[in-house]
């Protein structure tokens, strides 16, 4: 009998990570929130956040500091953690801001090339 794998629709690859973030928004209530956070997996164009207090919805936009970059991403899903206390949230990076992690996969931007063959960073 084969295994089914989920269809995964990434068109970049992911890195884990525990990766430290401040995040800002306005929660389901209408109130502000600014909290820390961490990402579980990063691409250039969105991330897994866990840890977070704020309720949040498929939707909203949320700020992101990561060390001095920040950046806007929509919420794409939303779900409790497994004590059903924190919240995980998958979000996607809005086109016109610059990714605040680009360093940290500058290393992994190139490992999805066809060829196999890494290209040097610029």
């Amino acid at each position: 009998m084969e295994i089914l794998r989920p269809f995964d629709r990434r068109c970049e690859s992911r890195r884990p990570i525990d990766l430290p973030l401040l995040v800002w928004g306005v929660d389901v209530q209408g109130e502000r929130f600014l909290q820390e956070a961490h990402a579980r997996d990063i691409s250039l164009s969105g991330a897994l956040l866990s840890g977070l207090d704020a309720d949040l919805r498929s939707g909203d936009v949320i700020g992101i500091l990561c060390g001095k970059r920040k950046a806007r991403f929509r919420v794409i899903w939303v779900r409790y953690d497994g004590d059903g206390e924190k919240m995980q949230v998958a979000v996607h990076r809005i086109e016109a801001d610059e990714c605040p992690w680009v360093e940290l996969l500058s290393v992994d931007t190139d490992l999805n090339r066809p060829d196999g063959v890494n290209a040097p960073s610029p």
